[in-house]
């Protein structure tokens, strides 16, 4: 690590106001590098070997300006089945290896992360889309969480404990022992933090994973791969088979050797996964599927605060978060009010390429994902009012890229942009009479992953936490009014159409989900 790195602060989402001049120094230099490698090829890599495919290559693309970033092999079922072969030889012996040796090569994985943040920053940034700030949140948080997850271990004393007794010779203990082998399926928004979170705590359990990173993001996921490697993670243990969900999902999630799923994506393929997987007998599938997070502001709220963690979180990542403040419902008595600071801080924000110092928000991640946005603003135009944005930006770096506006809209409350993850920059505003009216609104939608309320009355902060269906809550949080779970900070946990098992990532009880209990009765 450069002295420039070294001198950098730490980010996380919500890092502000820090003297940012050594972290730009470190990632000017990351981001030269990094260009000068963009348009090699890439194997898929099974059983601690290169493998390329013989079927055409993904051409991995930047949502900025369309330039080729690398071309990496596609997995057929065959290399699928080839993985997962391969885990289970190499999961035997790693599940029977001490907790505490698992514990020592993954936090050896969290520090070649970190030596390797910047690069694989700026790889984030031109991969899909992220600014600096969240790309290095992105970087930092998949360290964190490996370290967050080994200390679950550490504290669970590798998750035995002595239980009671019937008869005086009785010695009986509970055990959680490792499923086998996951397959990890990760999504392009946070294609580093989630994809370590996910694969560290199922290899912290003594499991071995099958491993598809995102369609748009299978670099980073190759960094993710070679952090594991240098780290000293046996081989077989994690394979990366990059691919498209077409040729290859129903073979990672059909297969009859893999024991157990986790994945972050849509709740329609969720879904699918979830019937299609456990069908001779259960199966433990782990899921974060999206959300459609809403926020109250009060007639007593902060106006100012409340516009910022609004507009911060539905625009962040141009609105691709499944925690992204993507409805807003405002009282009445403050709306207009509330409304126009909104839309002028708005539209104050940097727009460019995200790689660029200072930009705020950067393009969509992909074709599909403009048509998605275009189609809702043309439905939003026609029932409701555009207070911002709506259209394609244009000139210069837009022409090339993925770029739309963000977009705020005014509709009716009971119109489907309020119910329907986008994942674009589109919010939607509308006015409420009351607390109550404003959680029956939020809990309509099928989600429950994020809520925020702004307020300046503590029982109301209660009642809503008390009432509204989310999983993570936040009140008068002025950096991100939906948005910035850290772990061992704050649980990510989706209710309802958002998540599987009632206990959420960057949470206490995540690991102890890649495990089975066996209890142990010796008589003495």
């Amino acid at each position: 690590m450069s002295a420039a790195d070294a001198a950098a602060p730490k980010i996380t989402y919500t890092s502000s106001n820090a003297d940012l001049s050594a972290f730009h120094v470190a990632f000017d230099a990351a981001l030269k590098a990094v260009k000068a490698k963009a348009g090699q090829e890439h194997p898929l890599w099974i059983d601690g070997k290169a493998v390329p495919s013989v079927s055409p290559r993904l051409e991995d693309r930047s949502p900025i300006d369309g330039s080729l970033l690398g071309r990496f092999s596609a997995a057929t079922p065959e290399h699928v089945d080839l993985a997962v072969q391969a885990a289970r030889r190499a999961q035997k012996a790693w599940g029977a290896r001490p907790w505490r040796e698992r514990v020592k090569i993954l936090r050896r994985a969290a520090q070649e992360i970190r030596r390797r943040k910047f690069e694989i920053a700026a790889v984030m940034s031109l991969e899909v889309g992220k600014s600096r700030l969240e790309a290095m949140g992105d970087a930092e948080e998949s360290a964190d969480l490996i370290d967050y997850y080994a200390g679950q271990v550490e504290q669970a004393d590798g998750y035995v404990k002595p239980l009671g007794k019937l008869l005086p010779n009785e010695d009986t203990r509970s055990v959680l022992r490792p499923y086998g082998v996951f397959v990890c399926v990760a999504p392009f928004n946070f294609p580093m933090a989630l994809s370590t979170g996910m694969s560290s705590a199922a290899l912290l359990a003594g499991n071995a994973v099958v491993y598809k990173p995102a369609q748009d993001a299978p670099w980073t996921g190759l960094l993710l791969h070679e952090c594991y490697a240098a780290a000293g993670l046996p081989a077989g243990l994690f394979n990366y088979v990059s691919g498209t969900g077409a040729a290859i999902g129903d073979a990672l999630w059909t297969h009859p050797r893999v024991d157990g799923i986790v994945f972050t994506g849509s709740k329609d393929v969720g879904m699918r996964m979830l019937k299609e997987f456990a069908v001779a007998f259960p199966k433990p599938v782990l899921m974060e599927l999206g959300g459609k997070n809403p926020a109250y502001v009060s007639e007593s709220a902060d106006l100012d605060a409340a516009s910022d963690g609004v507009m911060k979180s539905a625009f962040g990542l141009q609105g691709q978060k499944c925690s992204a403040c993507s409805r807003v419902y405002v009282h009445q008595a403050v709306y207009g009010a509330f409304i126009e600071k909104l839309v002028a801080k708005t539209k104050t924000l940097r727009c460019g390429d995200p790689s660029e110092k200072d930009v705020y928000f950067g393009p969509v991640v992909n074709a599909r994902a403009v048509k998605t946005f275009e189609q809702a603003a043309a439905a939003a135009r026609k029932d409701g009012t555009i207070l911002l944005g709506g259209e394609r930006l244009k000139g210069g770096v837009f022409d090339r890229g993925h770029f739309v506006a963000p977009t705020i809209a005014e509709l009716p409350l009971d119109h489907e942009l309020f119910f329907r993850e986008l994942f674009v920059p589109l919010l939607a505003v509308g006015r409420v009479a009351s607390l109550e009216q404003a959680v029956a609104e939020a809990n309509k939608a099928d989600y429950g992953l994020t809520a925020g309320i702004f307020t300046a009355k503590k029982e109301e902060i209660e009642k809503f936490f008390d009432e509204v269906e989310a999983g993570v809550c936040y009140a008068n949080r002025r950096t991100g009014a939906t948005t910035g779970a850290w772990p061992g900070v704050q649980s990510f946990c989706g209710w309802k159409g958002s998540g599987s098992t009632g206990k959420g990532g960057c949470g206490p009880y995540y690991v102890a989900q890649f495990m089975r209990e066996q209890s142990r009765t010796v008589m003495e």
